[in-house]
């Protein structure tokens, strides 16, 4: 059960995910546990058909992981003091394996987090984040859908 273990809300800094984090600190707060926010990202690589992948820059990798992580203490800073002691965890992968590890890796007991609620081509071409956390979380995940 997940009432005494940490509560982990995954976060892209969406509307849906803001209220998926409130929800998690509210759930943090009344059962005094931890709420560890994630964040996982990705720097973009760009390459084309038949011509050889050049890696980015060290610099573009570095100022990439700056802004997510200026963004994910941004966020943090946002809900801390609300009742619940709130821990910034960034990843950097495949959001859906990364959001996974790490409930694994903290102890997670829950996982909280927001849904854009797409459907159709867009779903089939962007993927679910969600859906793919849902069906392959070791814990229960409580998904929030956004506006």
């Amino acid at each position: 059960m997940f009432l005494n273990k940490k509560i982990l809300a995954a976060t892209d800094f969406a509307e849906s995910s803001k209220a998926a984090a409130a929800a998690a600190l509210e759930l943090a707060h009344t059962f005094h546990v931890p709420l560890v926010l994630v964040h996982a990202y990705a720097v973009p690589s760009y390459f084309y058909a038949g011509a050889p992948f050049v890696p980015m820059g060290s610099e573009y990798v570095q100022a990439y992981e700056d802004a997510a992580r200026e963004a994910l203490e941004k966020e943090r800073a946002r809900l801390a003091g609300k009742g619940a002691e709130v821990i910034a965890l960034l990843r950097n992968g495949v959001a859906w394996e990364e959001i996974v590890a790490a409930a694994g890796q903290v102890g997670a007991g829950l996982i909280v987090m927001g849904t854009h609620g797409r459907r159709g081509l867009p779903r089939a071409i962007l993927g679910s984040v969600a859906e793919k956390v849902v069906r392959l979380a070791p814990v229960p995940v409580l998904t929030i859908h956004g506006a």
